[in-house]
């Protein structure tokens, strides 16, 4: 399996040195090419006439615009101003974006996991806000190890891959919920997904037990979107939406069955940012402890009775 991990390679254009990247590029990378190829676009102005504000040819920012190749901080900041950008959120997230050098824990599994977990990984370091509606599984941020094993064990039937590497890697993830409490995570789930069995019951008594566990965090919310709903509920499949900590720059991550991916234009965000919040309001009131009540009208109340049918 190829490694997705990016080596910086000096180039050299006629007003001065670039740094291509040698090998896949990242969904970051990708993304941050789309976001300037978007801006200078709406500004009016042609690749040939961005580049001569920064003293690079047209087919350099062609380059750069896919992701190729590095764009520095200074001639980031001429554009932005050229393309009349003023947000000041949006400006420091997108310098912020182009300046990662895409590393992280996520690095060592480079050569034992698909790339697109990689990307995975890293989309949702940088998120400030998370939302996550997952119809037949339990979100993988919140999967307990028995649970993700029985996942994995159907899976390396089907196609050849390092099942002690993808367990590992998603355990790892699973680090962003308590590491920055400041990020904040939403969950919605439907009941579907509580009542699958083919991890087997115990591995779902101790599933449910978790999410009733980890709902005590002070930055994580779960919501169980039941049966009984009584309004259809709008058409999707299960999504996670990433907000780096500005909007415009958020990220939909749409699984599919032969791939994953990656919606970041505007009309997407939009629509995605409103079905979630549609599916929050059906949903019945985020998992809630204190209120120490068994009543199937809140998520915490229907999780314990689902509990009480397992152990029964």
């Amino acid at each position: 399996m190829a490694s997705s991990s990016t080596h910086a390679e000096n180039c050299t254009d006629e007003e001065g040195p670039v740094v291509a990247y040698k090998g896949p590029i990242s969904q970051r990378q990708r993304r941050f090419g789309e976001e300037l190829q978007r801006l200078r676009t709406a500004a009016g102005l042609s690749a040939p006439e961005a580049g001569a504000l920064v003293g690079m040819k047209g087919p350099a920012v062609s380059h750069t615009e896919a992701g190729r190749i590095t764009l520095n901080s200074e001639r980031l900041k001429i554009w932005l101003d050229a393309y009349g950008c003023a947000d000041s959120t949006y400006r420091a997230k997108l310098a912020e974006m182009g300046r990662s050098t895409g590393k992280g824990w996520w690095t060592d599994f480079a050569d034992r996991v698909p790339t697109l977990l990689l990307d995975l990984a890293e989309t949702e370091h940088s998120a400030a806000r998370l939302d996550n509606f997952e119809t037949f599984f339990i979100p993988g941020l919140l999967q307990v190890p028995a649970y993700i094993e029985a996942i994995y064990k159907d899976a390396s039937q089907q196609r050849e891959l390092d099942v002690a590497a993808e367990i590992d890697f998603r355990r790892q993830r699973q680090h962003i919920l308590a590491d920055l409490p400041l990020r904040q995570f939403r969950f919605v789930i439907h009941e579907t997904a509580l009542r699958m069995r083919f991890p087997g019951d115990a591995a779902m008594r101790e599933q449910l037990v978790h999410l009733l566990e980890i709902s005590e965090l002070p930055n994580v919310s779960i919501q169980v979107l039941p049966f009984t709903a009584t309004q259809k509920p709008p058409y999707t499949s299960q999504f996670v939406l990433v907000d780096p900590g500005s909007s415009d720059l958020s990220t939909v991550v749409v699984d599919h069955p032969s791939h994953t991916e990656y919606l970041g234009d505007q009309h997407s965000i939009e629509t995605y940012r409103r079905t979630f919040n549609q599916l929050s309001e059906l949903a019945l009131p985020p998992v809630d402890q204190s209120l120490n009540t068994l009543s199937s009208r809140d998520s915490w109340g229907l999780i314990r009775h689902l509990l009480y049918l397992l152990q029964s």
